[in-house]
């Protein structure tokens, strides 16, 4: 019987199982709240962008090419540019 197969009962009444569990779950849930403030963060750091004239949806499209390394950005680039031809649009 593997990890996944054993039934809530067992996991239950064996003491390290539980406690184990218990460690993930809370692990789980401080990274969430960190998570979330640090989303809050984001979301400050946008206003005040946007507040300072910036336009923000081409910084997120910035900030999503940055995450990307240069030959997938090119290739990516490529494409675009042939479907903007193939649509008269460029």
């Amino acid at each position: 019987m593997n990890a996944h197969s054993i039934p809530d009962a067992d996991v239950a009444s064996s003491g390290v199982a539980a406690e184990e569990l218990k460690q993930f779950i809370e692990r789980i849930e401080r990274l969430e709240e960190e998570k979330a403030g640090l989303q809050g963060d984001i979301k400050d750091v946008m206003l005040e962008l946007k507040g300072r004239g910036f336009d923000v949806k081409a910084v997120r499209t910035i900030l999503r090419l940055r995450k990307k390394d240069h030959s997938e950005r090119q290739e990516e680039e490529a494409i675009l540019e042939l479907y903007m031809q193939a649509l008269g649009m460029a």
